[in-house]
């Protein structure tokens, strides 16, 4: 009995962790600079887009926070910038284990 406990528990945290899976900031990173997401958005610092870290404090919490960003990210909405509204420019990508580790790097900042 003690043993299909063990086993148990072991397959449920394996289960856990790939869920969990951590960031890779520098995929991350290097797929927002080839974006060119850091000439409207930084890290800390106000830019013409909000800073990542106030995005990040927007969606804490938040249930729908990754589908948002991704929406956001993927689809080219209207944003407003000095007062104009401008399309958001898309994320160079297409594969959705790449937008998904932006999205989990900006929201963990």
């Amino acid at each position: 009995m003690k043993i299909l406990l063990t086993l148990t528990m072991a397959c449920g945290l394996m289960t856990t962790s790939f869920a969990y899976a951590a960031v890779d900031a520098d995929a991350a990173m290097a797929l927002l600079k080839k974006s060119d997401c850091f000439k409207c958005h930084s890290i800390d610092k106000k830019k013409e887009g909000p800073p990542y870290k106030e995005v990040a404090k927007k969606y804490k919490g938040k249930a729908d926070a990754e589908d948002k960003l991704i929406k956001h990210i993927t689809t080219k909405p209207m944003v407003e910038v000095d007062g104009k509204k401008e399309e958001h420019r898309a994320i160079k990508s297409s594969d959705p284990a790449e937008i998904l580790n932006v999205v989990q790097f900006i929201l963990s900042q």
